[in-house]
């Protein structure tokens, strides 16, 4: 058997070349090494108000998404979260075991607490305690490995850590996932703001470059990228809006270090940027063409969510009836 992965995104916001280059592509090149789950994580995403009809949209058009970059969903399961109610009970069972000391040290919720100021009475109880449904993902499928950034090594750890303390309270239950992660993508940052990692939820018209925007618009958000003061390339010593943009060159391209230091290095960043839009829509226009075609298909996109969630269901129940069994949950 191959080893099992989990991982997921969530339906807010538009998929961006940060998310692809980050995550889904590494999904896609590793799909074959792995027994693989992704899923949509639309619980997670009402930690926050949504609209309904635009979460149950956008749930789909994640998935297309997913398929359109290239994850085989003869290979891979692709769900939605919520299809599987066992992660909201597993959920809270863990709810229940973690210490409230370890959720109050996570640093995501710190900074939303933080950027909320005054109104952090408006914040629900959930983005406290998603951390331990986070972990519920991962250990309901007993995955050896979660292919995730850097950023999410705290919910990693904190999810080892709740297997470790369920399995010390109850008997083992949970396989241990490893902090030791499959692939390593490319980090991107805002293309307005390069000291920052890019994200669904900035705001900024100019922050970032979604896998759905059109050659026009790419070519509009390269130009404004931020650069600096230098006339070219400074290869050995480029300022973050430049190595940004070079990153995102190599990222696609596959280039070596050497290939890229002497194409790159000295070259103005008008020339610069513009072969930069040249990769990046080149890339992009074949995710774009088959996202078209499994949007089109809606019934046969929602049979993929279907298959998916009916072939890995049967080990989501057999974990979840371990632990209900080990904390004297009475079923029958």
């Amino acid at each position: 058997m191959k080893p099992r992965i989990f991982s997921g995104m969530q339906p807010t916001g538009e998929l961006h070349i940060g998310n692809y280059l980050g995550a889904l592509r590494g999904w896609v090149e590793i799909q074959h090494d792995y027994e693989p789950i992704f899923c949509i994580v639309d619980l997670h995403a009402i930690t926050v108000r949504q609209d309904p009809k635009q979460l149950r949209e956008n749930c789909e058009r994640v998935a297309a998404l997913y398929l359109a970059a290239g994850i085989d969903p003869d290979r891979c399961a692709v769900f939605v979260q919520s299809q599987i109610p066992a992660h909201v009970e597993l959920a809270w069972i863990f709810t229940c075991t973690v210490p409230f000391g370890w959720l109050n040290r996570m640093t995501q919720f710190k900074s939303k607490m933080q950027q909320a100021g005054s109104s952090r009475d408006s914040i629900g109880t959930g983005l406290f305690v998603y951390p331990a449904l986070m972990a519920a993902d991962i250990l309901l499928y007993q995955a050896r490995f979660v292919p995730v950034g850097d950023d999410q090594s705290q919910h990693i750890e904190l999810t080892r850590n709740i297997a470790h303390r369920f399995n010390n309270l109850y008997g083992k239950t949970f396989r241990v996932p490893s902090t030791k992660l499959p692939t390593v993508g490319a980090r991107i940052m805002g293309l307005d703001d390069p000291t920052k990692k890019m994200s669904k939820s900035s705001t900024g018209p100019n922050h970032a470059i979604r896998l759905l925007d059109p050659p026009g618009r790419v070519k509009k958000l390269i130009g404004r990228a931020v650069t600096d003061s230098q006339p070219g390339v400074n290869w050995g010593a480029p300022g973050p809006g430049v190595a940004n943009l070079l990153t995102v060159f190599q990222a696609f391209s596959g280039w070596s270090d050497r290939r890229m230091e002497s194409h790159f290095a000295g070259m103005r960043y008008g020339t610069l940027k513009g072969q930069v839009t040249e990769m990046v829509n080149s890339k992009l226009a074949p995710i774009q063409q088959r996202y078209g075609e499994l949007v089109a298909d809606r019934p046969q996109l929602r049979e993929v969510l279907r298959a998916s969630a009916e072939r890995v269901a049967p080990i989501a129940q057999r974990t979840l009836r371990r632990a209900k069994r080990r904390t004297g949950l009475y079923s029958v």
